[in-house]
């Protein structure tokens, strides 16, 4: 004797669908409709018969609604025609392996993303596909006269340049590669490549980063000015610069702090990584799975419509099973019955799932969708499952490649989700509320003299925040902000 958990095939089908995003699950739903004859989409304005076989026993029910003072949830109950229990009777078999409880048809909340008209819809965005780098340039090598050799020398020069721009391959490795036979010398590489670095975008085919920025710099004017002093700096000071070591660059280059800093300022125009102009990658679409918007001094969250579309049995198919019918046809059209109503119910379990952990999100971080990510809670997995009734394990399917579209943007439910850190009066802030107000310090600091991470953690801790200089520098990291040395600027 013994005991044992055992997923059911609708279960596994629930936990699957549950954690699919937005698109995946779309995919998932044609695949459905595509292989299933049971299954259809409900169109909009369509309206179900009376006279539905397939239909359950429940009355239609106005949508709910759950509100407090200040926060409101909009979910949709569904929809279903119905039959009396004779009439059900008479036309599906009593042997069919069907909970009649379960609705055939389901459907979202409506959408409150407005709606794109003509003069909105930019066909380009949504359908161009990014050009590599290496396209790029063999696009302009195809509009440049050169000979089959020098032609065949530009293609393993592109070849060989990086999606930042540079040349990864030295010249000598690049000619020892070719064939003996070609008789292909040294300086005939580097012409080549001296031509490459005259395409677009400026700064390509170069060998280090003062090539880079000396490149650009003689495909400016010449009337430029500081022009002369910024390709000296970019050809002999370059490392001075990435240290910032301004003292030694005044000094060694006979100018005055003033002058240093529009030769400086010149520099900066220039891009380090030329390649990065050019996007290689296909675009990637976010759809919002929750839509959370203010009305009243009160939130309301609802789910996306659009996101997934509305499924309904097919009453004329359901309406073949027969009775006692033991044959290939009526067991294949009862299977497939089954299957749907499965799906069907699968789908509306992950959807109210979605909205009752969105709703204890929103209902946990109104301070954040009032004032911004200064007034972000701690929150954690746990808190929401306490909240839901769900284990810690569903609520991580469900905040995963799921997004919720607020007036402050979209974000992924996980975004929400922080450690805290204890304050003085003894409460607690979220690490996303810690980044928050050291990007606001950095941003306001004397770039001369930036805050270093000690500093930084001072002046949190002169707010009640009590966070240790290594914990600012990895929050700092985190967000892509360099150390107090890198930040130092001429003012």
């Amino acid at each position: 004797m013994g005991q044992q958990l055992t997923m059911t095939p609708q279960l596994q089908q629930a936990i699957r669908l549950l954690q699919l995003s937005t698109l995946d699950l779309q995919q998932e739903i044609q695949e459905a409709l595509e292989s299933n004859p049971m299954l259809e989409r409900q169109e909009d304005g369509e309206d179900f018969d009376n006279s539905d076989p397939m239909a359950d026993n429940a009355e239609n029910k106005p949508a709910a609604e759950v509100q407090d003072n200040s926060f409101q949830e909009t979910s949709t109950s569904s929809t279903a025609e119905n039959l009396e229990d004779g009439e059900w009777a008479e036309r599906i078999p009593n042997e069919l392996p069907v909970d009649t409880a379960w609705e055939d048809i389901y459907q979202t909340s409506a959408s409150s993303l407005p709606s794109n008209d003509d003069d909105e819809w930019d066909f380009t965005t949504r359908t161009s596909v990014g050009e590599s780098l290496q396209s790029h340039l063999l696009w302009q090598l195809n509009l440049a006269p050169m000979s089959d050799t020098d032609r065949l020398i530009a293609v393993t020069l592109i070849d060989s340049i990086n999606g930042q721009g540079y040349l990864e391959d030295t010249l000598e490795e690049i000619c020892a590669g070719f064939d003996p036979e070609l008789d292909i010398e040294l300086d005939e590489v580097e012409a080549v490549l001296h031509r490459i670095q005259q395409f677009e975008p400026a700064g390509i085919g170069a060998r280090s980063l003062g090539e880079c920025l000396l490149l650009q710099l003689r495909q400016l004017p010449a009337s430029t000015p500081w022009m002369s002093e910024a390709q000296r700096l970019v050809t002999d000071f370059i490392d001075l610069l990435g240290s910032r070591d301004y003292s030694q660059l005044m000094r060694r280059m006979k100018l005055k702090e003033d002058e240093l800093r529009q030769v400086i300022e010149l520099v900066q125009t220039l891009n380090p990584r030329p390649g990065s102009q050019i996007e290689s990658s296909e675009p990637e679409y976010v759809v919002p799975d929750v839509i959370v918007r203010k009305d009243s001094e009160r939130w309301l969250v609802e789910l996306n419509q659009e996101a997934v579309p509305r499924l309904r049995v097919n009453p004329q198919y359901a309406g073949f099973v027969r009775r006692a019918d033991t044959s290939a046809d009526n067991t294949f059209m009862r299977n497939q019955l089954q299957e749907a109503r499965w799906f069907i119910k699968s789908l509306q379990s992950r959807n109210e799932t979605l909205m009752k952990v969105a709703t204890q999100i929103v209902e946990h971080q109104r301070g954040f969708l009032d004032h911004g990510d200064e007034a972000m809670k701690p929150l954690v997995l746990h808190d929401i499952a306490e909240a839901v009734g769900m284990h810690e394990s569903t609520i991580s399917r469900v905040t995963t490649q799921k997004y919720m579209h607020t007036p402050r943007g979209i974000y992924e439910l996980k975004y929400f989700f922080s450690s805290h850190v204890s304050t003085a009066e003894g409460g607690e802030c979220s690490s996303t509320a810690i980044r928050a107000i050291i990007k606001k310090l950095v941003a306001a600091e004397n770039q001369k003299k930036p805050l270093s991470d000690s500093k930084i953690a001072g002046l949190l801790e002169a707010q009640g925040i009590q966070v240790a200089r290594r914990t600012v520098a990895k929050y700092r990291e985190s967000l892509g902000i360099a150390p107090s040395s890198e930040r130092k600027r001429l003012m």
